[in-house]
């Protein structure tokens, strides 16, 4: 259900962009993430094409996207996120901004989520 709902989503980003409100892609985006052990919680700013470390984690940002004009507004970004030492992803996909549970890492420790794009 929640990959019916993503994919919705991101199908209709490009419909709505169409109507007259249109889409930009950024130079990079803000993240955040939550240690649930320690509950900590840490923001990132990453570049896109950039990647970063977060204890064990690799976090690469594909693309990160904003209504144009509007980088503060609904932000999604596509992350690639995986483990030290291991060749599958951990997650592999859009995040969106405004609805961080609907396509959200699964990691026993870690939480992340797009906070914003960065346009500078």
């Amino acid at each position: 259900m929640k990959k019916l709902l993503l994919a919705a989503l991101v199908l209709a980003a490009p419909l709505h962009a169409q109507e007259g409100g249109q889409v930009a892609s950024a130079s990079g985006g803000v993240l955040r993430a939550l240690d649930k052990i320690s509950g900590d919680t840490t923001d990132l700013e990453i570049a896109k094409g950039d990647r970063l470390t977060l204890g064990n984690l690799q976090i690469s940002m594909v693309d990160c996207r904003y209504p144009a004009g509007d980088p503060a507004a609904n932000a999604y970004a596509a992350l690639e996120i995986t483990e030290k030492g291991s060749d599958s992803a951990l997650f592999s996909g859009w995040m969106i901004a405004s609805a961080p549970a609907l396509h959200a890492l699964e990691h026993f420790r870690y939480d992340i989520w797009v906070m914003r794009c960065s346009t500078s």
